[in-house]
């Protein structure tokens, strides 16, 4: 089978993206991990499928798979590329998209040459969680941003051994079953650096939205940081989020920055 995608990325976060409006393709595990091979496939980090959207109200669906060919709630950087190529093909109204995520329904707008998507509340954040890593205690926060998400503070993100120790959090038993995304940020003047360990990937990626988004939420109830607030990830762009803190309640959440068109092709699957 031949099939045709478009290669895209939001932030050097990049993902093979195929329209499936007409629900012709039913890809199985070991096809997703050939496209997003690096090697043999296309290569991505993830797989981004465009589906109709399941209610009258709603312009599309997005489904995403990790490179490991397992399917995930949501991506930050995907939804900004889902919604670009969804506009692309004439979906939604006036550079607005709605559209269906296994994380829930969200919403999303181009402009400016930049797309920001409403993202969904942040749920179970806890702070100051104590975890016994193999250099010893440490302290660690987490949020579920759409996905589950780990962050820790450093004095230096570029000191940080990212696979390593992004993995030992990523399966530790507090974060068990589900496992979590781990990001490692450095308050940077009035910006914050970041690097993710994303689970499916099982290594750095250089850029998450979710997790992004889990840090900036954490930033500000942790260290005080003022929103909105800029994130600098390890591909080198920057992304903006804001929010809305009420008690626990953590809403309003947006998620700003580019998303860009690769190259599009066919390729023919094993």
């Amino acid at each position: 089978m031949t099939i045709p995608f478009t290669k895209m990325h939001g932030a050097g976060n990049d993902f093979v993206v195929i329209d499936n409006l007409d629900g012709r393709y039913d890809l199985t595990t070991e096809q997703i991990i050939y496209l997003c091979d690096r090697r043999f496939g296309a290569g991505a980090d993830g797989l981004l499928l465009l589906e109709k959207g399941p209610t009258e109200d709603l312009d599309a669906q997005m489904v995403y798979y990790n490179a490991d060919g397992s399917r995930a709630e949501m991506c930050g950087n995907g939804a900004r590329c889902f919604i670009s190529f969804a506009l692309a093909h004439q979906l939604g109204l006036d550079g607005r998209l709605k559209f269906r995520t296994d994380a829930g329904d969200m919403e999303g707008v181009a402009e400016n040459g930049h797309i920001t998507v409403q993202m969904t509340p942040a749920l179970d954040t806890q702070l100051s969680l104590r975890v016994n890593l193999n250099d010893g205690p440490s302290t660690v926060h987490y949020t579920d941003t759409g996905v589950p998400h780990v962050v820790k503070f450093v004095d230096d993100i570029s000191n940080v051994d990212i696979k390593p120790e992004g993995s030992e959090l990523r399966f530790h038993d507090a974060f068990q079953p589900r496992g979590a995304n781990v990001n490692f940020a450095q308050l940077d003047g009035d910006q914050v650096l970041v690097r993710t360990y994303e689970r499916g990937v099982e290594d750095e990626t250089l850029a998450c939205g979710t997790g992004v988004t889990a840090v900036a939420i954490l930033a500000h109830l942790v260290n005080g940081v003022e929103k909105p607030i800029n994130l600098k990830v390890a591909g080198g762009d920057t992304l903006g989020v804001d929010f809305n803190v009420d008690g626990d309640q953590i809403d309003q959440v947006t998620l700003t920055g580019p998303a860009k068109v690769v190259y599009t092709a066919s390729i023919e699957l094993p």
